[in-house]
């Protein structure tokens, strides 16, 4: 069992409206968007002028001209996570980063993240995409309990508009970028806890999303949509069914990729809107950070009782599937 203690998120200030996506020519309007996707904005660590001007033409410049640089969004959103966890960057002695776009190979990434925050602590880089943030909760989760450090934060910094081609109306409409963070404990108790984590990956489809070195975003749409409705679907209904009677809430958070997505595995998986947590249609997918970040703007409405399916998919194909369980803290 892995104890969540503290979770943050951080959005950038520039939003790309479905108006300025309009003004940029590329044959999409408001109508066109909310049919297809139901995104109404998104974020981006890059200047809209910048955008305006240069479609974002060469992707190696975007890093560039990066308002932000993922250490930094990281480390905002690492503060929110340990201040609700009431603890400082001192108490943290492991440090996982993982982005769909690392600002830098070598060295690891969560390196960059903890020189930010001042922390010294071993770090590495715990990367599947859009399923990141689970694949580290499963990760630290197969770890024996003795052999962590007491607490361990674990970061998603994601600026995917840095590789989007803002000349392509069916990529340019999805993504905005986004950063979470969380402070975990496999020994240390809280009020929340993973109870159950699961995990898996279909590598023959690895090429349905890509994103090469130096390159655009690129996916498979179709093939993609369909693999994430079918996983989720099949995800949730598998833990609601594993759960007893119980007097808390049951909320559903799944992969924040499009809203239309999201309210067909509602559907099929007989979710009432009421139980379902989202934030896509003002946020657009943000990969890794989109689940976690819904999660978090949603943590001081925890109560006890209270149980929280995560169901994510992702690039490679991966999918992760978590049980959160929020209980009276003695």
């Amino acid at each position: 069992m892995l104890y969540l203690h503290g979770i943050g998120h951080f959005h950038p200030e520039n939003v790309i409206t479905n108006r300025f996506l309009e003004e940029l020519g590329i044959g999409t309007d408001e109508a066109w968007i909310m049919e297809r996707v139901g995104i109404r904005a998104r974020r981006t660590v890059l200047s809209l002028d910048y955008i305006r001007e240069t479609k974002n033409c060469d992707v190696r410049a975007a890093h560039e001209a990066s308002i932000y640089q993922n250490a930094e969004t990281a480390a905002a959103a690492a503060q929110m996570a340990l201040e609700r966890a009431g603890l400082k960057p001192g108490d943290i002695g492991l440090v996982i980063s993982g982005s769909s776009i690392p600002a830098i190979t070598t060295p690891a990434e969560a390196a960059t993240v903890a020189a930010e925050l001042g922390i010294d602590a071993p770090c590495l880089d715990v990367n599947s995409a859009c399923t990141t943030f689970g694949m580290q909760v499963e990760f630290l989760n197969r770890m024996a309990a003795d052999k962590l450090p007491p607490f361990v934060l674990m970061v998603q910094p994601e600026g995917i508009t840095r590789v989007i081609d803002y000349s392509d109306r069916s990529a340019s409409v999805l993504f905005g970028d986004a950063t979470t963070a969380a402070v975990v404990s496999a020994s240390v108790k809280a009020r929340a806890a993973f109870t159950e984590t699961s995990c898996g990956t279909n590598p023959s489809g690895w090429e349905k999303v890509t994103i090469r070195s130096a390159s655009y975003f690129r996916q498979d749409g179709q093939a993609v949509q369909g693999f994430a409705i079918r996983r989720m679907t099949e995800s949730l209904q598998n833990l609601k069914s594993g759960l007893p009677p119980q007097q808390g809430r049951f909320r559903f958070i799944g992969h924040q990729a499009n809203l239309g997505a999201l309210r067909t595995v509602c559907e099929r998986a007989g979710i009432p809107e009421e139980q379902h947590w989202c934030n896509v249609a003002d946020f657009g997918n943000t990969g890794g950070a989109g689940a976690p970040a819904v999660l978090s703007r949603h943590w001081e409405e925890l109560m006890p009782g209270d149980r929280v399916a995560i169901c994510l998919v992702g690039a490679g194909l991966t999918w992760v599937n978590l049980l959160l369980a929020i209980e009276e803290q003695g």
